[in-house]
């Protein structure tokens, strides 16, 4: 695929009376979530209700109210997950049971509160500082995790090598498409260095799970808790590790673990905003509580990273939609944000400065190694 490509994959569109008030800069959008057209594979009903609602509206009638299913899903993941981390931690007098990727954003913020004040785990958080960490969340970090007394450690990879990665995902192909649905290719490096950290700390303290708090539109509900098998672990990092070093370098590859010493059991992957009911305006009330709060220096769809605004224009301009509209559109359907503030959230155009300082951040060593003729 090249820069510009469209990446729709035949979505159909009806066009009828359900259209009307849904055109959104020249684009239509799904009546009951937020979806554009220029999603790939979207299609829409002659009410311009997308599939995604029409799946999840179908079984409504005969086997009670949406939200009660999700209710009992929710209850039965966080059992599991309970039972399960009982059964791992048992007998463990030292160390921790859980690692925590930790941003100090909203969301990894209430997985740390989560896992250590509700379900009582010894947690250690993880920050990874990609160079573009809001100093706002910086900060959140240090009162909460002061407020909380949860271990911290805190790792920065190479600012230069990071942000040679960054303009290459900005410049290149560096991802399969479907990788790219729920993520920008800049944020999609990132989690990847960032995974690879959490994956590669584990192992080496013996942690028997690694957490993410990552949003019920932004995780599958039916794989909240992952074991993975050593030998498709070895393969789907091997891959990573590959395109992160043929963008980057081969110092990229440090900061990921042995691929060939790899334990029987790796560590078990757990997403638990998905035990719980996600109503984003309770979770910062309650965090307000620990001392966090809402960055001011951050695009409206991130509480973390400064790069998210860049990230996010050059995947709108590059693919047709916004990155987020497949989590918002989740979040949304599941009652969970109104519909209204879900086009906000994807229309807000204030992260436009931002986008122009950082790129030229990002570019600035690479403009002064071709003034002095080194590498960047």
């Amino acid at each position: 695929m090249h820069q510009g490509q469209d990446m729709r994959t035949g979505g159909t569109v009806a066009r009828g009376a359900g259209d009307l008030g849904n055109i959104i800069g020249g684009i239509r959008h799904c009546t009951r979530c937020v979806l554009p057209e220029t999603v790939p594979g979207i299609s829409f009903d002659e009410q311009c209700v997308c599939q995604y609602c029409r799946e999840r509206e179908s079984g409504n009638s005969d086997q009670g109210s949406e939200k009660e299913r999700d209710k009992i899903r929710r209850d039965h993941w966080r059992k599991e997950f309970l039972a399960m981390a009982r059964g791992r931690v048992r007998g463990r007098d030292m160390g921790h049971d859980v690692l925590v990727a930790y941003s100090g954003g909203k969301d990894s913020t209430y997985t740390v509160h989560l896992l250590s004040q509700v379900f009582g785990l010894r947690v250690l958080a993880l920050s990874v500082d990609n160079g573009f960490m809001s100093p706002g969340a910086m900060d959140n970090m240090r009162r909460v995790l002061d407020r909380l007394g949860v271990d911290h450690m805190l790792v920065r990879p190479s600012p230069p090598l990071m942000r040679a990665l960054f303009r290459r995902s900005l410049e290149r192909e560096l991802y399969p498409a479907r990788a790219l649905l729920r993520a920008s290719s800049v944020c999609t490096s990132c989690i990847s260095v960032v995974k690879a950290l959490v994956l590669k700390t584990a192992m080496d303290m013996h942690i028997p799970f690694v957490a993410y708090g990552w949003s019920p539109g932004q995780s599958q509900r039916d794989r909240c808790i992952i074991q993975h098998n050593r030998q498709l672990m070895r393969s789907t990092m091997g891959k990573t590790r590959d395109i992160l070093v043929s963008a980057a370098g081969p110092g990229m590859a440090a900061y990921f673990p042995d691929l060939e010493s790899l334990p029987a059991e790796p560590p078990r992957e757990v997403h638990p905003l998905a035990f719980v009911e996600y109503d984003e305006e309770r979770i910062k009330d309650l965090i307000g509580h620990f001392g966090w709060r809402q960055p001011v220096d951050t695009d409206p769809n991130s509480t973390n990273c400064l790069l998210n605004a860049l990230g996010n224009r050059e995947h709108l301009r590059r693919y047709g939609f916004h990155p987020y509209a497949l989590e918002i559109a989740g979040i949304v359907r599941a009652g969970n944000m109104t519909r209204e503030e879900g086009l906000r959230k994807l229309q807000d155009t204030k992260g436009e400065a931002m986008a122009d300082m950082v790129r030229e951040m990002l570019y600035a060593d690479a403009a002064q190694s071709a003034r002095t003729g080194t590498d960047a």
